[in-house]
C-alpha cells in the first residue's frame, strides 16, 4: 500500500518522487555504493511499500540523472560516483519514438511562446512563486540533491505553463509533457557548477521579463534558456 505521500515538512509530493527522493539518499549516503547492484524491483517494491509502477517511474528519474544504470539481463547498478557518459549525447529513454533533437525543437517553440503569452497576465503571487522554485533549485544543487533540483526546475517550468493565457498551449503542453519535462532531466549528469548557474541566471532573466510584462523579453529568456540546455544534453538547436 502505497502510505509515504507527505514528506517533512507536510509537503505533498506524487509516490514516485518521494521514492525517488529515499532511493538517492541511500545512493548519496553511501548505503548503496558505486558499482553495486540494487535489489530487483519485486524486493524494492515490497520493502516500500508501493506500487511497482511508482517505484520504476522513481528509478528511470534515478537513471536520467545519472544515479544508476539498468542493464538488460543483468539488472540496475549504482553509476553515482563514476565517470560520466560525455559522448555527444546522452541515453534518451524515448529514442524509439522521438530524437532528442525533435523534442528540444518543439520545446523551443511551444515553451517560447507559452512564456511570451504568460508575461502579459502572470500575477505578482505567480512570479513570487518563480523566484522561490529558483532558489530551491539553487539549494538543490548545492546541497547535491539532484532529485529536488530537477524538482524545483520542473515546478518552475509548470508555473510559467500555468500563467499562459492561451488555453490551447496549455494543452499542448499537457499532452506531451511527459516528454518535454524529461529533457530537463537529461542534461544534468554532466552538467558542471557554472551551467548550472548560467541555468539559475537564465530562469532568472525570465522573471525579470515577467516582471516587466514584456512578452518578447519573455521569449527570448526561454528560447536562449532551452537552446542552452540542449546543449548540455548534446544537441545543437539552430538560432
Amino acid at each position: 500500500m502505497e502510505r509515504q505521500t507527505r514528506p517533512a515538512g507536510d509537503t505533498w509530493r506524487p509516490v514516485p518522487q518521494v521514492v525517488a527522493r529515499r532511493l538517492q539518499g541511500l545512493i548519496t549516503r553511501g548505503e548503496w555504493k558505486p558499482g553495486q547492484q540494487i535489489p530487483s524491483q519485486r524486493v524494492l517494491s515490497e520493502q516500500l511499500e508501493v506500487s511497482r509502477a511508482s517505484l520504476r517511474e522513481a528509478l528511470q528519474t534515478l537513471e536520467t540523472l545519472g544515479l544508476i544504470r539498468s542493464e538488460p539481463g543483468r539488472g540496475t547498478f549504482v553509476t553515482y560516483g563514476q565517470e560520466v557518459d560525455r559522448g555527444p549525447e546522452l541515453r534518451w529513454r524515448y529514442a524509439d519514438s522521438f530524437s532528442l533533437l525533435d523534442v528540444f525543437q518543439t520545446r523551443i517553440m511551444l515553451e517560447s511562446q507559452i512564456a511570451a503569452s504568460a508575461a502579459l497576465v502572470a500575477e505578482g503571487e505567480a512570479v513570487e512563486a518563480l523566484v522561490a522554485a529558483t532558489d530551491e533549485m539553487q539549494r538543490g544543487w548545492e546541497a547535491g540533491d539532484l532529485v529536488a533540483n530537477v524538482e524545483a526546475d520542473l515546478l518552475f517550468h509548470r508555473i510559467v505553463v500555468g500563467q499562459c493565457g492561451n488555453r490551447m498551449l496549455q494543452v499542448l503542453y499537457d499532452n506531451v509533457a511527459g516528454l518535454l519535462t524529461e529533457t530537463q532531466r537529461q542534461p544534468i549528469p554532466r552538467t558542471r557548477t557554472e551551467r548550472m548557474a548560467e541555468s539559475l541566471a537564465e530562469h532568472r532573466a525570465l522573471i525579470a521579463a515577467f516582471r516587466a510584462r514584456d512578452p518578447e523579453a519573455a521569449r527570448a529568456a526561454m528560447a536562449a534558456h532551452i537552446r542552452n540546455t540542449a546543449l548540455s544534453a548534446g544537441v545543437g538547436l539552430a538560432p
